[in-house]
Order: C-alpha cells, then sequence, then structure tokens
C-alpha cells in the first residue's frame, strides 16, 4: 500500500490545500500519477462539481487532472480504472454513506491493497482508511449502512487533534472523548493527528511528517507523545 493520510486541508491564514499540496504531488509522482480519482462525498453545503474545481485548481497547476466518481454511471469501474484514489474532507458519515451505497467500500480497497495504487486523504479521506470512523469529529448528519469502513490500516485517525479547552467551556475535551472510545473498545490504538501533519504509509511502514507532535491513545496505557522520526511500527502491528 502507499498512503498519504492528512491531518488537515487548509491552516489558518493559508489558502486551501497550500501547505501540503507539494507533498500530495510528490506522492502522486512518485508513482508516475497524471490524473486522480477524486471522491467528494464528504461535501455537504457546497456541490461535487465545486469540490472538483476547487481540488483541480490546486493539482492541475503541477500538471494533475482531477477526475471525479460522481461523474461517472459506474462508480467502481471507475475506480477499477484509476491511477490513484484522492478523498477529500467534509463530514464522515455523508461521505461513508455515499461510498458505501455505490459499493466503493470493496473496490477501492482491493485496487489499493492488490493492485497498490497511491491513495491520499484529508480529513474525513484519512478518517475512512480506518477500520471504523467512529473516532471521526464529525456530526452523524446521516446514517451510513453501518461504522465500517476501508480498514486499510489497523488503527483509529483523530484529525484536526487539539488540547485546548476554551475558558468557560463547561463540555469535554477531544482527549475525553478519546477516553470513551478507547474505555469501549480498549483493543484499538487511536492516533490524535495533530493539523499541518500527515501519515505517510508505505507497506507496513509508517511514518509521521510535519513539525507537531502525535499523541497516541490505548486503552489501559497513559497517553504518549511521537514526533517525527521516532518508531510508530506498532500502530501498523
Amino acid at each position: 500500500m502507499k498512503l498519504l493520510l492528512i491531518s488537515n486541508s487548509t491552516n489558518a491564514g493559508e489558502s486551501y490545500l497550500d501547505y501540503c499540496k507539494q507533498n500530495i504531488v510528490d506522492f502522486l509522482k512518485e508513482s508516475n500519477v497524471s490524473k486522480i480519482l477524486f471522491i467528494p462525498f464528504a461535501a455537504v453545503t457546497f456541490s461535487y462539481d465545486e469540490y472538483q474545481q476547487k481540488v483541480q485548481e490546486k493539482l492541475g497547476a503541477f500538471g494533475i487532472e482531477v477526475d471525479s466518481v460522481h461523474r461517472h454511471a459506474d462508480a467502481p469501474k471507475a475506480v477499477a480504472e484509476a491511477q490513484a484514489i484522492v478523498v477529500g474532507g467534509g463530514n464522515t458519515f455523508h461521505l461513508l454513506k455515499n461510498v458505501q451505497a455505490l459499493g466503493l467500500i470493496d473496490a477501492i480497497r482491493k485496487r489499493v491493497t492488490d493492485d497498490k495504487i497511491p491513495y491520499i486523504g484529508w480529513s474525513a479521506g484519512s478518517n475512512l482508511t480506518c477500520p471504523t470512523i467512529c473516532t471521526t469529529n464529525d456530526m452523524p448528519i446521516v446514517e451510513p449502512e453501518s461504522f465500517n469502513a476501508l480498514n486499510l490500516i489497523p488503527f483509529q485517525i483523530n484529525p484536526h487533534y487539539l488540547d485546548a479547552h476554551p475558558t468557560g467551556h463547561a463540555g469535554e475535551t477531544r482527549e475525553q472523548r478519546i477516553q470513551e472510545y478507547i474505555a469501549a473498545n480498549p483493543d484499538k490504538y487511536v492516533a490524535g493527528l495533530r493539523e499541518a501533519c500527515m501519515f505517510y504509509v508505505e507497506g507496513r511502514k509508517l511514518s509521521l511528517f510535519g513539525e507537531r507532535s502525535l499523541r497516541v491513545f490505548k486503552g489501559g496505557n497513559e497517553a504518549k507523545e511521537y514526533k517525527a522520526g521516532d518508531d510508530l511500527s506498532f500502530l501498523m502491528n
């Protein structure tokens, strides 16, 4: 497998995909990809056409053509013929519901695991590679068939992970929500992937890129911090 799993699409004060566009382009060019199949189904408040155009404007400058699966009458066939799969962020429940309804779970998994085509996701697109989408930050605005996702990696990701607890806010922190998850699922690791950070997966090798550390949670254990260059192989076991 070759996966690039990005926490967020946009850093504060920057334009869309600005900080990670070179990572995306370099990742695709490693496999001589000139055309991607985009999965836009995490979009809810704007159209799939707009989403495709937004990504095309950013990647087109590097000679990458952006096709979108929503334009194909036979979505599994489009996946079967794709050079690479790219899944954008938005609402993870909306994304999974549409991917399941079109029969794309097995189709994407086959292309990525058997045919070794590159997969890139950011935010919801990164959540989709986990065993389930249970560690997304999103509201369940629609109901998918199940929470089961692509299961390309054996651990859970929480994108946009942050430690902040705003003054005057009495609700649970992000860490407390993840602690609830690992209490109910003690066998699962959860990787709190902070913004401007990403995972690179090649085969069973996992690397962290970014200047911020990664916070890893596991039932019965204290949460630990890891930085780029640290051995994260245990997450892929």
